[in-house]
């Protein structure tokens, strides 16, 4: 069995279900299930899990591409799509969680908030940015978007740097855990800055200087 068979037969399913077990502990917490407990405040713990871990897969799915262009395995970009749907689908339940648990749907709590805290207006607008990326993810609207398709999906970067700023403006007074994240996120976009430059280098170089 290739690489490419195993990636499609065996890590997708395995990467699936990893995926999914952030989500089923919260739900085993919320009912009390095989000893987990979501603590003193099940709504805070929920509105936090979510959306760390979304902030989690967007850092993950960054990875991908460095992790493809060092070890050679082309077939690591079969588990991007995954993991920015993974994202994705945290986002909206870390919005949804906040919504229903933190304002119980009191919409001019929300719209205040949104408007009057910075944090939830860069997290808002990280999710709606991330909107056009899970529509445009299939197969599909690759071929029809084309080339547009890459400039679009090149907005994770601002998410990714949306939700690290969001993170790190909710912390109240311990902000190590967000600028650990922030680190990541740096190194992961400095390694895209110094390849772009690679690349653009031999292209400079080849360019005649004129003779005065």
């Amino acid at each position: 069995m290739n690489f490419d068979t195993q990636v499609r037969r065996i890590y997708k399913p395995l990467l699936f279900v990893a995926c999914l077990l952030p989500a089923v502990r919260l739900v085993a917490g919320a009912f009390g299930i095989a000893g987990e407990s979501l603590g003193t405040d099940p709504g805070d713990e929920i509105l936090h899990t979510c959306g760390k871990w979304t902030l989690n897969f967007l850092l993950i799915t960054l990875c991908v591409t460095p992790l493809r262009e060092l070890s050679g395995l082309n077939s690591l970009l079969r588990l991007r799509r995954m993991l920015g749907l993974c994202a994705f689908t945290y986002a909206c339940l870390h919005f949804l969680s906040y919504l229903l648990l933190d304002q119980g749907l009191d919409w001019r709590a929300i719209l205040e908030d949104i408007v009057k805290q910075p944090y939830i207006t860069i997290g808002y607008s990280a999710l709606l940015l991330l909107v056009p990326l899970a529509v445009t993810s299939t197969n599909r609207m690759m071929r029809r978007l084309g080339r547009r398709w890459q400039k679009l999906h090149r907005l994770v970067y601002v998410i990714a740097l949306l939700g690290a700023w969001h993170f790190y403006l909710q912390a109240k007074a311990d902000v190590r855990e967000p600028l650990i994240y922030a680190g990541i996120l740096t190194v992961l976009l400095g390694y895209r800055w110094w390849r772009a430059r690679r690349r653009l280098a031999p292209a400079v170089r080849a360019v005649p200087v004129p003779r005065a």
